[in-house]
């Protein structure tokens, strides 16, 4: 069996919620160790965010395949210590805690540095480890606000937050690359990098077009439900049968090709209204109009097969439900069984293909499943673990 790109790299993470879960788990994909750090009895509180999959999280059996969970008590010297033993042979440390936790506990990438000088140390904050908001607690749909997301989404009438959490799962994304780039250099070097992501930054970059949208235009882009608020046609139409359609034009080729053959009216592409870009989306009113009418005579199947005749990107407005049996993923066999405390379920293989390797599947920790045999490993025998139990350092 082909070894893994990460075999051999361990992490220890001092994690939470999604950001960090999210970094480590893609790292335990590709063979890392990783070994997650929880509250003692509780755990990592996103165990709690609901009861959906056979009573465990949604977002819990999501983020944590595939790793080891060890509870520590770090403000008591037994958890402490542990940590301390853990790092020594660690690779990468990672911590997500409210800001500045770490650097309180003489955890932050300086201090660590001194003993660990090949150790990465990533640390993923809100609004990052220094700065006028260095201290200031963020979630998820206060950086979609902050970051003007929310201002981008949603209808006319009112703006609405991602349904995902993408400032988390960019800072995640993030979080991983970076990681992974300063292995790299430490191969080359011999030292840790730190790498320091914020959700607030993460976020920031994927802002990038409407940002200088409209530091350079001067106009902010509308907000227009499902629709582009730049490219017109770009968004959903309604068919006979009720059903919901999306299609994109992205250039004035498509467009002809569409007015041909989906609209039956292919004098319409040189329609002074119609004819460029900029035109459709100053005219999207009569634009949208013009092109509901056509969806009115079609049901949605025989729609996409115009659509697709004309060569014009288009989706169906699917639910949930729908894509988690899309033919795609079935087609492509991009489910795999996961166990996890409470019985297995699916779970999607990562996005990013590599030839010849297979990614861990590997099982959903229950809180503290690893302790003790951590703690072996670690030269404590069975009287010190039991210690460690009794005085809740563990």
């Amino acid at each position: 069996m082909t070894a893994l790109p990460l075999e051999g790299i361990t992490v220890v993470s001092l994690e939470q919620a999604v950001a960090a879960p999210f970094a480590t788990r893609q790292l335990a994909d590709l063979g890392a160790r990783v070994i997650k750090i929880e509250r003692p009895g509780v755990g990592d509180f996103a165990r709690a965010y609901d009861e959906s999959v056979h009573g465990q999280s949604s977002y819990f059996v999501w983020l944590n395949r595939s790793k080891e969970s060890v509870t520590l008590d770090l403000k008591s010297p037994g958890g402490r210590e542990v940590l301390d033993r853990l790092l020594v042979d660690a690779d990468v440390f990672v911590q997500n805690l409210a800001p500045g936790a770490t650097r309180r506990l003489g955890l932050g990438a300086e201090d660590l540095a001194e003993c660990h000088p090949k150790l990465i140390v990533c640390d993923i904050s809100g609004y990052g480890n220094h700065g006028p908001w260095a201290d200031r607690k963020a979630y998820d749909l206060l950086v979609q606000c902050e970051t003007g997301v929310v201002s981008l989404t949603g209808s006319p009438e009112e703006p609405a937050k991602v349904g995902i959490s993408i400032a988390d799962i960019a800072a995640g994304m993030y979080a991983y690359s970076g990681i992974l780039t300063a292995l790299i250099r430490r191969a080359t070097t011999g030292r840790g990098t730190p790498v320091e992501v914020s959700l607030f930054e993460a976020l920031s970059e994927w802002m990038g077009s409407p940002a200088y949208y409209t530091a350079y235009s001067g106009v902010e882009p509308a907000r227009f439900g499902a629709q582009h608020a730049t490219i017109a046609p770009y968004g959903p139409f309604t068919a006979r049968d009720g059903g919901t359609v999306l299609l994109a034009i992205q250039n004035e080729r498509e467009w002809a090709s569409f007015c041909k053959v989906f609209l039956k009216a292919p004098d319409i592409a040189a329609d002074e209204r119609f004819h460029r870009g900029s035109a459709r989306v100053a005219n999207r009113e009569e634009l949208n109009s013009l092109i509901g009418e056509r969806f009115a005579d079609l049901d949605a199947a025989a729609a996409i097969e115009l659509l697709d005749r004309a060569n014009v990107a288009n989706a169906r407005l699917n639910s949930v439900a729908d894509y988690w049996d899309h033919p795609v993923l079935a087609g492509r066999d991009r489910w795999r069984e996961v166990e996890t405390p409470c019985g297995p379920i699916r779970a999607l293989l990562p996005p990013a293909t590599l030839h010849g390797v297979t990614p861990r599947m590997d099982p959903v920790p229950a809180v503290g499943e690893h302790t003790d045999t951590v703690l072996r490993a670690l030269g404590y025998d069975d009287e010190a673990i039991k210690a460690l139990h009794a005085d809740g350092s563990v």
